[in-house]
């Protein structure tokens, strides 16, 4: 097949220094692909690869231009899900690739912060490319259909298109060039640490030095002059690093979220399963969903969406089947303690036995403006468990340097490897029963940060973490809880997402196992019902309060702990599926059970936790205060009888339309910081929706009553920027598409913005959570956006006047769904369109349709596809 044979990639020869063995299995693996399986030699699965060595699929699109993908193999049919994708997000994936390659110094230049040449460094020292090459001869033959299928098709459209006809932001780019397969493979090394080392790649990893040593890299001296200002450049790089590693404050939080529910046969209207999906994601970068339906008649029939790049969707239907994914609670790594041996910087004590800190030495490239580029060239460390960090830096001096009181500290990173990625989530796609699907996690399958959520057409609703979760043993647990009950150190560390375990012990190395370190499939928290199941990025603890799950690893989430807000919406709507609150209509409609239709209304019922438990109390403490004035927080006072009056006559949900959601929410997120005191029922495990609860009685109704003081003090906040208290939400709250340029260009708003309804499931507690997001590019990419300048407590508010909340995450590919006896009926859509690029048709299509809660059929026949081809909307794509 000649499209990875045409060329291979010339790095400069300065670019990486590592083994010579390492560049000999890269020129292996871009060599020519012959159609066999995994390198099986003489036959071909036919399943799997085209016979004749040649991809040829059938891409028809229908409303939106969701494309259905249908070939006879299933490399072909991932040449044609790639191809689709390309033609509508080139610019994100190939920007995706240059940053799996360790190549934005490259092409971009430093980087604001010089984060390119922190993340370059730091990609290199966590494998990424490297580990990808090692890895790939032993993926399985499907993993390789997908990813070689895939890259291919990429290849394909960049390879037809004209450099000056791409959009804007990577129009006669050079970084739009073909990929191989390895490179696909090592962005998906990026996915999967996500949650893991990328929270180690802006600074922790880069700054790993012994204590007295330099962090600097060196330039190479015949590439850039030498002078005080390097000197001063590096400087500045260092401590770039330093800041970016300390700003990580919470290792479990890295921006995504999400609400699933999977209903059973005893509450649904057809009496066999239903799900909701609600995956709360980035409307921008590589983390968008993109959707499509793959099909190999007879092997595999799957619709649903995954991330930019992945060979196949993620949350998915099949005709028996259907699942969403929640980030999960659990823990990715553990950190390692070590112990040096005296005198040695570069040598541990494990079990008493001499063990060795390694080196690899890593040159990038940086472009300096000049035609020579820059070549900095940087050692990193490593342990037995993996790269070394500087823990001084993560955890803000809590934990020493290296060197200075005798221990370093290292990680091991449960997502490190990405072989089973596409293996697990194609397993799940062909499943046809609970048993088949359950069966991919008895075999180790991983979601790598996810919960799962299941139901089926048998009525089955069913929940498992099905995370990367490192498996200690119990007397490493034992140690673990001890610590946490006797160091408060050693508990701040754990809470905020750091394990610290003994490196010197092999007590507290991972139990390999079955699972190669992982938690096994019976030790894992599941459930299974025929009423429902849910999660909305609470612990596996409370997935029905009916049957609460306990006796866990810690790594896995806490137990009897208080649940968010829009865990407890969510479940107030299940467990009372009759009760419309302040919505329009009951979450089960009238005949309280739930269908498809059902289901993606109650995400767009808009309501909220602490509107239906404070907007009562809070409205009778207005009339109580009346035109009397109340205390602010800050000193002074002010009157809100104003919005006392607003807030009397607000619907009580966040649609475009209500009047009020907006003064409510700068009360709400000042409130929220006086739960701890002013609230009068604590939490009670064996009550966790009802509590904590009850505002207090003192001061009610005066001048220093502390639900007032958070109404008083979020009023300022409007006032300052100028918002009327009786506008629409719509008004005030929108999504505004923005970049349209190059990286290092000026971003611009792009296309008209649309009224969005919906609010912060944090603040708000609104169970259709969409938030703000302050970032200057778009994410996980250097794209740049237009990013608006927020004031604290406000949920996001901009600090321009009349500006608003400009919503950039949440909401995204979202869908309801039934199963019926014609097969899976479902309706949903991908808030922020199918592509990235303005002058598609497929650019804000959809955002016009979440705006107006237009949602559509998601079609799975082939009758209902063929009867909703958009105009011209199939064609029949091959390459050799």
């Amino acid at each position: 097949m000649k499209w990875l044979c045409a060329r291979s990639r010339h790095a400069h020869p300065g670019v990486l220094k590592v083994a010579g063995v390492v560049l000999a299995s890269s020129i292996m693996l871009v060599g020519c692909f012959d159609g066999s399986s995994s390198g099986s030699g003489s036959s071909v699965d036919e399943t799997l690869f085209p016979a004749d060595g040649k991809f040829n699929a059938t891409i028809r699109r229908t409303t939106n231009g969701v494309p259905h993908v249908k070939a006879d193999n299933l490399a072909s049919a991932a040449f044609g899900a790639g191809y689709a994708q390309t033609q509508d997000n080139v610019c994100l994936l190939a920007e995706a690739i240059v940053k799996a390659r360790s190549e934005r110094a490259k092409y971009f230049g430093p980087g604001p912060g010089d984060i390119n040449i922190i993340n370059d460094f730091s990609f290199k020292a966590q494998k990424i490319l490297s580990g990808a090459e090692a890895e790939y001869p032993n993926l399985s033959s499907e993993t390789r259909a997908l990813i070689e299928g895939f890259a291919a098709g990429y290849n394909k459209y960049v390879k037809e298109t004209e450099p000056g006809n791409l959009p804007p932001e990577c129009r006669n780019q050079p970084w739009v060039k073909e990929i191989t397969p390895v490179d696909l493979f090592a962005h998906y090394r990026i996915v999967g640490q996500y949650a893991s080392g990328a929270l180690f790649a802006t600074g922790a990893v880069f700054l790993a030095v012994p204590d007295g040593e330099s962090p600097f890299p060196a330039p190479v001296m015949d590439a850039v002059s030498q002078d005080t200002s390097s000197d001063k450049r590096l400087r500045k790089l260092v401590a770039n690093a330093a800041s970016n590693a300390a700003s990580q404050i919470d290792y479990q939080d890295f921006g995504l979220g999400s609400n699933a529910w999977g209903v059973g046969g005893d509450l649904t209207e057809q009496g066999k399963g239903a799900l909701l999906a609600n995956p709360h994601f980035p409307y921008t970068g590589h983390r968008r969903l993109y959707q499509v339906q793959m099909t190999v008649p007879g092997y595999l029939n799957a619709n649903g969406a995954g991330l930019l790049g992945t060979a196949i969707p993620l949350i998915n239907f099949n005709e028996n089947l259907a699942w969403s994914h929640t980030v999960t609670t659990s823990r990715r790594f553990t950190l390692y303690e070590l112990q040096l041996k005296d005198g040695d910087n570069f040598t541990y004590l494990k079990d008493g036995q001499e063990r060795p800190i390694t080196s690899e030495t890593y040159r990038i490239e940086v472009n300096n403006g000049s035609p020579t580029p820059t070549i900095l060239e940087k050692t990193f460390y490593f342990s037995e468990y993996g790269p070394m960090l500087a823990a001084d830096a993560v955890t803000s001096g809590g934990l020493p340097a290296w060197g200075a009181t005798g221990t370093a500290y290292t990680y091991r990173d449960a997502n490190a490897s990405t072989q089973r990625l596409l293996d697990t989530w194609l397993q799940m796609s062909r499943a046809s029963t609970l048993a088949e699907f359950q069966q991919v996690f008895q075999n180790c399958g991983t979601t790598f940060w996810t919960n799962t959520t299941y139901t089926d057409d048998q009525g089955n609703a069913y929940y498992i973490d099905s995370s990367s979760v490192p498996h200690l043993s119990d007397a490493a647990l034992a140690v673990v809880d001890f610590k946490r009950k006797v160091s408060p150190a050693y508990n701040q560390l754990f809470k905020a997402g750091l394990t610290l375990l003994d490196g010197s012990k092999s007590r507290d190395d991972w139990v390999e196992g079955e699972c190669g370190g992982l938690v096994p499939y019976d030790k894992r928290p599941q459930l299974l019902r025929t009423d429902w199941v849910q999660n909305s990025n609470d612990s596996y603890w409370a997935t029905n309060p009916d049957a609460f799950l306990t006796g866990f690893s810690p790594l896995f989430g806490s137990e009897e702990t208080p649940l968010n807000p829009r865990t407890r919406i969510g479940i107030k709507m299940l467990q009372n599926p009759s009760d419309p609150g302040y919505a329009d209509g009951a979450p089960a409609g009238q005949d309280g059970k739930f269908g498809a239709i059902d289901l993606i209304s109650v995400i767009y019922n808009n309501r909220t936790w602490y509107a239906e438990e404070f907007l009562p109390e809070l409205r009778n403490r207005c009339t109580l205060i009346g035109s009397d004035p109340v205390n602010l927080s800050g000193g002074g006072s002010r009157t809100v009888g104003e919005a006392c009056d607003v807030l009397q006559g607000w619907n009580g949900v966040y649609d475009v339309d209500s009047v009020g959601a907006h003064v409510f929410r700068v009360f709400i997120a000042n409130y929220r910081d006086s739960f701890g005191a002013d609230l009068t029922v604590p939490f009670d495990p064996s009550a966790p929706v009802a509590t904590p609860a009850s505002p207090s009685e003192a001061a009610k109704g005066t001048a220093n009553d502390a639900m007032l003081i958070a109404l008083a003090d979020g009023l300022e906040a409007l006032d300052s920027v100028g918002i009327a208290y009786d506008v629409a939400l719509g008004e005030v709250q929108y999504y505004q598409p923005s970049g349209g340029v190059p990286p290092g260009g000026a971003p611009v708003e792009q296309l008209q913005s649309f009224p969005w309804h919906g609010g912060d499931g944090t603040i708000d507690g609104a169970f259709n959570a969409i938030g703000v997001v302050a970032s200057p590019v778009a994410e996980d990419t250097v794209f740049p956006r237009i990013a608006p300048s927020t004031i604290d407590n406000t949920a996001g508010l901009s600090d321009q006047p009349g500006e608003g909340w400009v919503m950039a995450r949440g909401t995204s590919w979202h869908f309801g769904l039934e199963f019926t006896d014609e097969g899976p009926q479902a309706y949903g859509l991908v808030s922020y369109s199918q592509s990235s690029d303005e002058g598609s048709p497929y650019f804000n299509d959809q955002g016009l349709r979440y705006s107006e809660k237009d949602y559509r059929k998601l079609y799975f026949s082939d009758d209902e596809i063929e009867a909703n081809l958009i105009p011209n909307g199939a064609i029949t794509i091959s390459a050799d």
